[in-house]
């Protein structure tokens, strides 16, 4: 519900008086009555027909995120429970309850900090003080804000008189975390959920609280604050009120522009965002990072640059999918972002939503934020350039039956790394990826003739999880299908066949299957040693040497022709 300028709550006569005091615009226009509430037009009728009607609860819950008003709906309550003139849902604001509510001296109406009076004492001396009458109100009104912060005991401590207070007591509860309130507290309640207010009913508000500042601000200024705000507007008001400070003309008045803003918040600008999109998606790596330096000199956070990326990424993929959606832009903007869209594919904006929401991650945790940002943007550059992982698939498809020398799909360019995609082999999905270059060698005949390829092109690290970590299911030049000890890395399979593609010219297919498997090659080459110690123990000679020296032992037989008792090769 919104407000004609001359209708916004004002300071008071005492405060007016005092030249010298100042009240921030969020304690300056906070509302006064149910008609000055903007966005909560569902609470608004339901509190005054009940009030009208002489059907008032014994308890309210409100909830809604900061800055939403709840605190100033619980005063609101109480005037119109206690003004002189009522109950009424139009309290006058001028009578001596009205007055004393506002400017919270009023003995019968009580406001607790549950955050600073967690305990069940605290609790116990309002279910002392509500036996007795109120002093001069009609009604006894206790407000406890961030109700979820009491502990378990004072819940349950307070749970007989919220149920049945004595008639001259009411109850006005306010959280930001519902859920942390117990089931049994709510059920006593009257719940209102407090809405976020949109960004336009902000914005309308925000301009008549510049008429009666003697201030002017640009559309844009105002819809960047609106959406900073989120919904709250407390939070639009302080931001407002900075800008305010910002903007000054030194005469009283203030001109509120766009770049003030942006610069107050940290924000890129939108046209400078759309051109760094716009390199991205065109794989250009050098004019994008040159970009992103042009954002972070102007003074654009690295973080929020990502942050006006992937909002936009959610404004491309709406009008992807419903390019006629309404969506809160500026007429440039939208014609920017729907250029932008018509050169992109769905499949192309959720890979990169995806990179993106990882992305911000890594640089909210990183040490240098501006490097992270960096190879944020460098990976999304490579991806842009890479097919739809469904053209690699069928590619893939038409390949598969023929000679393991057929034509295969021409690998990336040079400028990035390997895809990724998805293969089911076993019943678990693996990935696997095209090498960066091809050095045609002969496809290894065996499982082990594969594995010594690692070892003969210095790959250590993989070379001992192949040999010690791996049970082989199946083999056949060019695919392989495999058992994993825990513990090897996501990625394993990948980086196989990155490799082997790599020496062989050929793609790889390794697939994942948990069931069977033969022992590993660490284990075989084991039980081979073994073998031949036990058959090198029961040779005569070798008998009569252990006896000869006594206390010697053998470690390793290297031999080949050894032969047990039976003639049998080990």
């Amino acid at each position: 519900m919104l407000f004609a300028a001359e209708e916004l709550p004002v300071q008071t006569v005492a405060e007016a008086a005092n030249a010298n005091h100042y009240r921030v615009l969020a304690r300056k226009y906070r509302p006064q009555n149910f008609e000055q509430l903007i966005g909560q037009e569902a609470l608004v009728r339901t509190l005054t027909n009940a009030i009208n009607m002489g059907r008032l609860a014994h308890a309210w819950m409100l909830t809604g995120i900061r800055g939403i008003g709840k605190t100033t709906t619980a005063r609101i309550i109480a005037k119109a429970l206690n003004c002189e003139h009522g109950p009424t849902a139009t309290p006058c604001d001028v009578c001596s309850a009205c007055v004393s509510i506002r400017e919270g001296r009023n003995v019968d109406v009580m406001e607790i900090d549950a955050a600073s009076n967690t305990g069940v004492d605290n609790i116990r001396e309002i279910i002392d003080s509500a036996r007795y009458a109120p002093t001069s109100a009609r009604y006894k009104v206790y407000i406890i804000d961030e109700v979820h912060m009491l502990s378990k005991s004072a819940f349950n401590a307070l749970l007989k008189t919220l149920e049945e207070p004595p008639a001259h007591v009411k109850f006005v509860l306010a959280t930001t975390e519902v859920r942390k309130v117990p089931i049994t507290v709510l059920s006593r309640c009257q719940r209102f959920d407090l809405r976020r207010i949109e960004s336009a009913e902000l914005v309308a508000h925000f301009q008549k609280v510049l008429a009666n500042e003697n201030g002017t601000a640009e559309a844009e200024a105002l819809r960047l604050i609106a959406q900073a705000a989120d919904g709250s507007v407390r939070d639009g008001l302080s931001l407002l009120d900075q800008a305010l400070a910002e903007a000054s003309l030194g005469s009283g008045s203030a001109d509120i522009k766009t770049d003030t803003v942006q610069n107050m918040l940290g924000l890129a600008d939108r046209a400078a965002v759309h051109a760094l999109a716009a390199a991205v998606f065109s794989g250009e790596g050098p004019a994008a990072l040159a970009q992103l330096h042009e954002l972070y000199r102007a003074g654009a956070d690295p973080l929020l640059v990502l942050q006006d990326l992937l909002a936009l990424l959610h404004t491309l993929a709406r009008l992807i999918a419903a390019p006629n959606t309404e969506l809160d832009l500026s007429d440039s903007q939208r014609r920017m972002a729907a250029e932008l869209a018509a050169k992109l594919a769905m499949p192309d904006v959720m890979r990169a939503w995806q990179m993106l929401l990882k992305g911000i991650s890594d640089v909210a945790h990183a040490p240098q934020p501006q490097m992270a940002t960096e190879m944020v943007l460098l990976r999304l550059v490579y991806a842009s350039q890479l097919p739809p992982p469904g053209e690699l698939l069928k590619a893939l498809g038409q390949n598969e039956g023929g000679n393991n020398s057929a034509p295969r799909p021409p690998s990336p360019p040079p400028s990035g790394g390997g895809s990724q995609m998805r293969m089911v082999s076993g019943g678990e999905a693996q990935s696997f990826a095209p090498a960066p270059q091809i050095i045609n060698q002969p496809l290894p005949k065996t499982f082990a003739d594969a594995v010594a390829l690692f070892e003969q092109n210095r790959e250590a690290i993989l070379h001992g999880q192949l040999y010690g970590q791996v049970h082989l299911v199946s083999y056949a030049p060019g695919r392989m299908e495999l058992r994993l000890a825990p513990g090897l890395p996501r990625d394993f399979t990948g980086r196989i066949a990155q490799k082997l593609q790599q020496w062989t010219g050929a793609p790889w297919l390794i697939g994942i299957n948990n069931d069977g498997g033969v022992p590993t090659l660490a284990e075989t080459a084991t039980a081979q040693q073994d073998a031949r110690l036990q058959a090198a123990a029961a040779d005569p000679m070798v008998r009569a040497v252990m006896e000869y020296f006594p206390g010697a032992r053998m470690v390793k037989v290297t031999a080949p022709d050894i032969t047990d008792d039976t003639g049998d090769d080990t």
